[in-house]
């Protein structure tokens, strides 16, 4: 500090300090007693002195202020003297000048923070919250050579780079890669997640949310479910052991079903041969073997309860009946009324109480399920095609050689409407879907159309919802899954000619048949098992193919709970006829089961296998 400046402040310090003290003593004198002493009484009202006049008690604390403020100042400028020139200079480009007041200095460093308060009419928790970033000042310079050092090689990982949007993008930066990783987590997650959203305010909602989760945390389990729908596009099919491959054939897998209510799936086919089998995927295993002398199989069928199997031939009006139950092989050699001397193709009502048999020069019989006894005929013109019933066994589709589908009542008999298959000139196939939305009419050219139920009973020309032109030959087999979400068509007179059509969308699944493994062969008979759980094909190669579907979510097998249905070998019907061998294909070291008493009969061979008992399960899906 200059002598001059030094000089003229040391006179003032005595002075000051007298007069400091003095004038801060006369207050206390004036207020009370002493420090420690007990105050005094207040006055009577009578002895109390009148009050001063507002301007001169205002004058009184602004003369005493302004003495207090004197006092402060000299009292800093005494602290200051000791001080080195240097620090005193940088004081005061920090905080100021030294002259200023304290209070100034405090009131110009909380100023803008506590007119931020004042001004917003947010709580204390936001003000705090907002307090913790008026702080935070922006970087005075950036060093671009830094942001280089911060460039992500995108081509270095495989998974960086699905995220690059064209081939510039070899390299981001952190702050490029973070916003499209965020991106990236927000197309996945189909928006920005509850959890995610920093601004969100808690409701009296969010409570009661929370008591929910608090639910849902204290038990265990699979809390993630597949969709209910399939989805189209491709279809993940696993390719299992063959249904046949405990008992291989070379002949033509002529007919190839699940049973309805058990995990067992049946295989017939040209030679003569009716076999069972348990479905696991694995290793299938044989369950029994049913031979038919001089009877080339043309198709069989389990009955709607799937206690009987029908089976008819290729050059034969004899329609066998076994019972699996009875272990029995019933003939119908002849039906009072039926003038037909081949029977070859029939259908089963849904309810098991009809049995339709396709006739010559457009006849339809319809007999009793449970008598085999005839009802009554129907007729159409032309050549009978195909034919099926509808999902409740009222009505009955048949297809015509003409390319017209007639609609008959199965209680009446009456023809119902009769329709054009649009751009169908020779009808080969006809199928209804089971929960009786869908009508499929294949036709010679390859060409399959897909009709509304409803449409087909009222208009004369309906207009398919979609028409399937993936094959080039004629569509010979149709059939819907259970759930009526896969439909699926096949041609046996080409090779790998056969698609799955995705329901409701009407399109093709891009992934089956695989053409390069050329597997399939020519495909003769489909079936899917009663939850869609396996696809079924049968080829001229005698294989039944057998397909795993993985979309669909497991369930149990229809009948609820588990339960045993027994076979004829485990109830004691009848002895094993004979020793079975490896494949079943040496029947002539066989004797012969039950030869019965008509002299038309063929002679029956059994061989059982393993476990002869058909398990129905919930747990496990078919």
């Amino acid at each position: 500090m200059p002598p001059e400046r030094r000089s003229r402040t040391k006179p003032d310090r005595r002075t000051g300090g007298r007069l400091g003290r003095k004038s801060r003593m006369k207050p206390d004198r004036k207020a009370g007693a002493g420090p420690g002493g007990p105050p005094r009484k207040a006055a009577p009202s009578s002895q109390r002195k009148p009050p001063a006049r507002p301007s001169a008690a205002a004058a009184a604390i602004a003369v005493a202020a302004e003495e207090e403020r004197r006092l402060r100042q000299r009292n800093r400028l005494t602290l200051e003297e000791d001080k080195p020139a240097v620090e005193r200079c940088l004081e005061e480009l920090v905080f100021g000048d030294v002259e200023d007041d304290e209070d100034a200095l405090l009131r110009r460093l909380q100023g803008s923070r506590v007119q931020v308060q004042e001004d917003s009419g947010d709580s204390e928790v936001e003000n705090e919250a907002k307090d913790n970033f008026l702080f935070r000042k922006k970087p005075v310079w950036v060093d671009e050579e830094d942001e280089d050092d911060e460039m992500v090689d995108m081509m270095s990982n495989r998974f960086r780079k699905d995220m690059m949007k064209n081939a510039s993008e070899s390299k981001l930066s952190k702050d490029k890669l973070q916003k499209r990783l965020k991106e990236e987590f927000q197309h996945a997650m189909g928006g920005v997640p509850a959890w995610a959203e920093t601004n969100k305010r808690k409701t009296s909602s969010d409570d009661e949310s929370e008591e929910d989760e608090d639910d849902l945390l204290q038990r265990t389990g699979n809390f993630i479910s597949t969709s209910t729908s399939l989805p189209k596009g491709i279809l993940k099919l696993k390719n299992c052991l063959p249904a046949n491959a405990e008992r291989p054939t070379t002949a033509r897998v002529s007919s190839v079903q699940f049973h309805p209510r058990a995990q067992v799936v049946m295989v017939a086919a040209l030679d003569n041969a009716v076999s069972l089998f348990q479905v696991d995927g694995k290793t299938n295993p044989k369950i029994q073997s049913i031979y038919l002398e001089k009877f080339p199989i043309f198709k069989a069928c389990f009955s709607a309860t799937g206690e009987e199997i029908l089976a008819t031939s290729i050059h034969s009006k004899v329609l066998y009946v076994y019972d699996m139950l009875a272990g029995k092989l019933i003939p119908v050699h002849q039906v009072r009324g039926l003038k037909e001397k081949i029977v070859r193709s029939f259908e089963v009502s849904a309810d098991g109480s009809f049995l339709l048999i396709n006739g010559v020069a457009g006849y339809l019989h319809l007999l009793s399920m449970k008598t085999k006894e005839l009802i009554g005929s129907m007729k159409i013109n032309g050549r009978v095609a195909a034919s099926t019933f509808s999902s409740d066994s009222k009505k009955v589709y048949a297809s015509s050689g003409d390319g017209e589908v007639y609609v008959w009542d199965v209680n009446s008999r009456k023809c119902l409407n009769r329709f054009v298959d649009e751009g169908s000139l020779y009808g080969l196939s006809i199928a209804t879907s089971r929960n009786g939305q869908y009508v499929a009419c294949g036709s010679n050219c390859g060409v399959v159309n897909i009709y509304n139920q409803d449409s087909c009973l009222q208009e004369t020309n309906p207009k398919p919802i979609k028409a399937i032109m993936n094959l080039v030959t004629g569509v010979t087999s149709l059939t819907f899954n259970p759930t009526t979400e896969i439909l699926a068509i096949a041609s046996e007179e080409m090779k790998e000619a056969v698609r799955l059509v995705h329901l409701p969308s009407c399109t093709v699944f891009s992934n089956f048949p695989v053409i390069k493994k050329k597997t399939i062969s020519l495909v003769h008979t489909m079936d899917f098992s009663p939850r869609s759980g396996y696809f079924a094909l049968g080829n001229e190669k005698g294989k039944a193919l057998l397909y795993r579907e993985s979309e669909h979510k497991q369930r149990g097998a229809a009948g609820g709970g588990r339960g045993r249905s027994r076979l004829p070998t485990e109830q004691g019907a009848h002895p094993r006829a004979s020793v079975p061998g490896a494949w079943d294909r040496d029947l002539s070291r066989r004797q012969t089961f039950n030869q019965l008493s008509h002299p038309r009969t063929p002679k029956m061979h059994f061989s059982t296998i393993k476990c002869c008992t058909i398990t129905q399960t919930s747990e496990e899906n078919i």
